[in-house]
């Protein structure tokens, strides 16, 4: 009898470690990859989110910058991450849409990665300092016509959004310009600013504020139809008699793929519940972007389409990492 007892209460750590082992998801703090630095955009709306799934979860969402090579460090800490939703990406158009077609990079989108929700999107703008002599898009494209190879423009990074936005604007405006790339739109930002570049094509999140300020002077936006976000401004093309010219970026969240889809499920549906909040609405405009939302499927089919779209972009541009 005795013996059977001591059996009996030796298995039962044996026992009890299954059920910890299935604890319910989440019971700890997930971390928030960021691969931008902050200020960018990217950065700034997952920041919003961030703090909205942590009142929802229960458990701390914290935000983790990992910058560099135009954000694939950061996207490719993610996606070798265990899948377990303790990891999750901050995700944007540029590492995830128009990295992986012009880079050899470590990670495959479609195979390490798995769309939990876009919530945020965007339309870039074209900005010169102030002091430019180029008072409307019409005005810079004379200008850089007038010395070709002599002037120069900022982006996020080769392969980003900027820089494929801006090498389609000025291939199609048969203008010879030099990119320099920076790592993040704040650096960039800086760099015109500081007369070190002469134009760019950035988010209003990271140059809405300048804008506002009177140190940067928005010439035109990448949305066919204008945005709300910046009234006034006209779309370039229509500015430069170039049809098609019309893009929007996206930005949200995406996580290791194995990821389980009920954890994906879930935090699609918080994320989605928080972007019809209008406190998290106006915050998303108050930084520049607009409420955008897409369910798992559904960010996986936009992210097929822009593969199909950008690649042939790229292809006829000949863009290449430099």
């Amino acid at each position: 009898m005795i013996a059977r007892r001591h059996l009996a209460l030796a298995a039962l750590p044996l026992l009890a470690r299954p059920a910890l082992a299935q604890a319910p998801w989440p019971n700890r703090t997930i971390r928030l990859i960021v691969p931008w630095p902050p200020g960018q955009a990217t950065d700034l709306v997952g920041r919003i989110m961030a703090q909205r799934l942590s009142e929802r979860l229960g458990q701390q969402v914290v935000p983790e910058n990992k910058a560099g090579a135009g954000g694939s460090i950061g996207t490719d800490f993610v996606a070798k991450a265990a899948p377990d939703g303790y990891t999750l990406l901050s995700a944007s158009i540029g590492p995830i849409s128009f990295g992986p077609l012009i880079h050899r990079l470590p990670y495959d989108v479609e195979r390490d990665l798995a769309p939990i929700a876009t919530f945020s999107g965007s339309p870039y703008v074209l900005v010169v300092r102030t002091e430019s002599p180029a008072q409307d898009a019409r005005g810079l494209i004379a200008m850089l016509k007038a010395a070709p190879g002599r002037h120069t423009y900022a982006s996020s990074g080769v392969g980003g959004a900027q820089h494929l936005l801006t090498a389609l604007l000025v291939a199609r405006a048969e203008v010879d310009v030099l990119h320099v790339p920076f790592q993040g739109s704040g650096p960039a930002m800086a760099a015109l600013l500081g007369g070190q570049v002469d134009f760019a094509i950035d988010t209003p999140a990271a140059a809405g504020g300048l804008i506002r300020e009177g140190k940067l002077r928005a010439l035109g936006v990448t949305v066919g139809r204008g945005s709300a976000l910046l009234p006034g401004v006209p779309p370039l093309q229509e500015a430069l008699s170039l049809p098609g010219y019309d893009f929007i970026g996206w930005i949200g969240m995406m996580a290791p793929a194995a990821t389980p889809r009920p954890i994906l499920d879930r935090l699609s549906a918080e994320l989605a519940e928080a972007s019809t909040q209008p406190e998290v609405r106006q915050r998303l405009t108050a930084i520049g972007t607009e409420p955008i939302t897409r369910n798992p499927d559904e960010f996986r089919a936009l992210l097929a389409e822009q593969r199909v779209a950008f690649g042939a972009v790229i292809r006829a541009l000949g863009i290449r990492a430099e």
